[in-house]
């Protein structure tokens, strides 16, 4: 494909009824928020997740047909504690491969449930997970190459959470379902009859899939019955490629307590919040006047014609908003709705924002060893080298090649680049600290731990590896646009 044919479909965007149009049925908004089961996956006791088929009714009239982990849609948050052994078993009920990558667990490559590791039809993978970082809130997903943007959109997803018994912080909200409230963010498309609409084109894949529906736990813009006080939020984007832009409609503020990897080392008051796809954060709102207040985001201008036609400018905020149709608009400057929060029960006692939090990751400090490039690159940049338009190095993802070889105990410092729109970089088996984005130094104190960051432009990274992952099961690194990463748009790399 040369440049020119790449120009001729990007373009074809704006002519695409699928992405333009509005969904064909009405989506059911409003009911209340479903909390996840907690399921407990550490003590000697086999906890057992089913990859199954259901369906699922999002809108009036239909339903959908979906997939999940021992639920029709979704499934449990999985609870495990440092220091401890989780034991996760996963069958697969599916007629189709599935895994179950444990994403932010800083576990080895054996039992990280990447691409390498598929569950095959009627078959059961018990992994034993040590757990030794700090409480953060993760997730986990299907990771099967080239399939992973549809098993996900399809429910194969879920909360995890870490808690860290030597790390307490009192007064922070924890009654789960209460003040504790899990929030997993994701946008729909529905066709005819109520069914996802996961169709794939050059376009669609260039842009990653957007719907112009949001789901919060599976739940359609739904409100949360939470305590009249202070209220914790873990926040997910489960999105395949959405970027939110999250604040509060009332215009109140917030505090973000956590990020990918665990705490902050203190609060950081916030008026809003970007979270890419597969970022998770923790904040807290004060919720104790009583008033009801809508968690809503900002549309998402990301878009490759920004790279090619000039980054920031009419065309990619044209483009970023057609691409999948953003959610209808409810505020004034074109924020959609997520989650309505009515603080009608009673706040547990003893609630307090800590000044600082107990447990929180430090920032890796040890001088890198080696430098790396890692150049995400789409469209004509990619083509020179992979003949493929999307490509990390010039080389699309192969399941049987390693891409770099590391050891264990040594920092490295990434010098990740994005090319044609900005990319959310994912990598398995560790955290990282953000040193500098477009030669802006970042603050750890406002960025903490993290697994994923946004790359718009160029971003320095220091990167610490303690755990092993042989050529059999290596690690990934990759853009979690999950259509970009099923495209090509991934690496892999083995710690001795």
């Amino acid at each position: 494909m040369d440049r020119r044919r790449f120009l001729t479909l990007a373009a074809t965007t704006l002519a695409i009824p699928g992405l333009i149009g509005r969904a064909h049925a009405n989506p059911v908004a409003g009911q209340s928020l479903p909390i996840p089961d907690i399921l407990d996956v550490t003590g000697s006791a086999d906890a057992v997740l089913e990859a199954i088929r259901g369906t699922t009714a999002f809108v009036e009239g239909g339903a959908a047909r979906t997939t999940g982990y021992s639920q029709p849609y979704l499934g449990p948050v999985l609870r495990m504690r440092r220091g401890e052994i989780a034991r996760p078993v996963l069958r697969n009920r599916l007629d189709i491969p599935v895994t179950a990558h444990w994403h932010g667990a800083h576990v080895p490559g054996a039992v990280d449930g990447g691409t390498q590791l598929a569950v095959a039809p009627g078959a059961s993978w018990a992994p034993e997970l040590e757990i030794d970082q700090p409480a953060a809130t993760l997730w986990y997903h299907s990771h099967i190459h080239g399939q992973t943007g549809r098993q996900v959109y399809h429910g194969l997803a879920g909360m995890m959470i870490v808690e860290d018994p030597g790390a307490q912080n009192l007064g922070l909200p924890s009654a789960w379902g209460v003040d504790d409230i899990p929030v997993i963010i994701q946008d729909r498309r529905f066709g005819r009859g109520g069914h996802f609409a996961y169709d794939l084109d050059m376009p669609t894949v260039m842009h990653g899939v957007r719907g112009d529906t949001v789901l919060v736990n599976g739940a359609v813009q739904p409100n949360a019955s939470v305590a009249r006080g202070l209220v914790r939020l873990r926040l997910l984007n489960g999105s395949n490629a959405r970027i939110y832009t999250l604040k509060l409609d009332d215009g109140r503020g917030f505090h973000q307590i956590a990020s990918d990897g665990g705490f902050l080392p203190a609060p950081v008051a916030r008026d809003a919040l970007v979270l890419a796809p597969a970022e998770r954060a923790e904040i807290v709102v004060d919720l104790s006047d009583g008033a009801t207040v809508r968690l809503v985001s900002l549309p998402d201008t990301n878009a490759p014609m920004g790279g090619m036609m000039g980054g920031g400018g009419m065309m990619r905020r044209m483009m970023g908003g057609m691409a999948g149709t953003d959610p209808e608009a409810v505020t004034d400057d074109g924020a959609f709705a997520v989650l309505s929060l009515t603080p009608d029960r009673p706040a547990p006692a003893g609630q307090a924002l800590p000044r600082t939090l107990a447990g929180a990751p430090a920032p890796i400090s040890d001088e890198p060893v080696r430098r790396r490039r890692i150049g995400l690159q789409m469209g004509p940049m990619a083509m020179r080298g992979a003949g493929n338009p999307l490509a990390i190095n010039g080389k699309a993802y192969d399941m049987g090649r390693v891409d770099f070889e590391t050891r264990r105990g040594e920092v490295e410092l990434w010098e990740v680049s994005s090319d044609m729109m900005a990319h959310p970089f994912h990598i398995h088996g560790t955290s990282f600290t953000v040193l500098s984005r477009n030669g802006r130094r970042e603050l750890f104190e406002q960025m903490g731990a993290k697994d994923v960051l946004l790359v718009d432009g160029e971003a320095e990274i220091l990167v610490e590896f303690r755990k092993p992952a042989d050529r059999a099961t290596p690690y990934m690194f990759h853009c979690h646009i999950l259509e970009h990463e099923d495209g090509g748009m991934m690496g892999q790399f083995t710690v001795a």
